[in-house]
């Protein structure tokens, strides 16, 4: 395993992350992402910040870690979760 794998899984693991659902971000849901995403925030009791921040970061995060080597139509499933995120939370939709 190479060292940026295994500072993601540390952020993943020990942070003052989500507990997440496993596989989550495999979903071809978009909204099934967002839901599971909100309801990880909301029930979580490593967070620091609100629950919509939170969730947004973790979706952001993965995003971010998995770079180049995200499909294009995975990135829009999770670019399109971001925005059911949003709707979720009842904040407005970005363009």
């Amino acid at each position: 395993m190479t060292a940026s794998k295994k500072w993601s899984a540390e952020v993943t693991e020990h942070s003052d992350a989500l507990d997440l659902e496993e596989h989550i971000f495999e979903s071809d849901d978009a909204r099934k992402i967002a839901a599971s995403l909100k309801r990880s925030a909301e029930h979580s009791h490593r967070r620091k910040a609100e629950p919509f921040r939170s969730a947004m970061s973790m979706l952001n995060f993965y995003i971010n870690r998995a770079g180049r080597n995200l499909p294009e139509e995975r990135k829009r499933v999770l670019e399109k979760a971001k925005d059911e995120l949003r709707v979720a939370f009842g904040r407005e939709k970005q363009d």
